[in-house]
């Protein structure tokens, strides 16, 4: 639980910091020409730290404070003491860089927030837990139906395009929770597929 804490105190510090520091902002948030030409490539992880403003980062830290404390447990088991920093930083990277790559020619794209990093947390949660009631904007339900109704809101809405809100962060932060956590112990999938044959609402 202590590097769970940890990271979200460093982020909320850091992001409480940037609302009121323009300069800080921009020297963390994901802005591709900075990488792209100056190899800043901190900002792969770095814009996870900030935030757009305190009902993103709330948001976040709450769902990383209920899910990573049990992701902790697991990750720290399989890969010791550091093995979620170090899921959680692969995940801020994995989860960025399909938009990062898509974009680092345009000069206008930016990107911040840990909500690819929270997916990926999140998910992986639910392939040890599918059927734990979750509680999502005050209704509570399985996390595996949220996950399937989020995966098609993400999908629609960056299909669409209409919004501020990278999506696709959001989905490849998904995949890479499932995919990390199946790499580092491949019976989870029979664990899950077991658990989904015994729904419980």
């Amino acid at each position: 639980m202590l590097i769970t804490l940890l990271i979200i105190a460093i982020t909320c510090i850091v992001s409480f910091m940037a609302f009121n520091n323009r300069r800080l902002m921009d020297d963390l948030i994901l802005w591709p020409p900075a990488i792209e030409k100056q190899r800043e490539y901190h900002r792969l992880v770095t814009y996870g730290l900030i935030h757009a403003d305190f009902g993103h980062l709330l948001f976040n830290m709450i769902t990383l404070f209920f899910f990573g404390r049990v992701m902790e447990g697991f990750y720290s088991t399989q890969l010791g003491t550091m093995g979620f920093a170090l899921f959680y930083i692969g995940a801020l990277v994995i989860s960025i860089l399909p938009t990062y790559l898509q974009n680092r020619h345009n000069p206008n794209y930016r990107s911040l927030g840990a909500s690819g990093a929270v997916s990926a947390v999140l998910f992986a949660y639910i392939l040890l837990a599918p059927w734990s009631r979750i509680i999502v904007f005050v209704i509570p339900m399985p996390a595996i139906i949220y996950a399937v109704l989020y995966v098609a809101y993400s999908i629609y809405m960056d299909r669409q395009a209409r919004d501020n809100v990278n999506h696709s962060a959001h989905l490849w932060g998904a995949a890479f929770g499932i995919a990390f956590t199946v790499i580092i112990r491949p019976d989870i999938i029979s664990h899950f597929l077991a658990q989904l044959s015994q729904p419980r609402f």
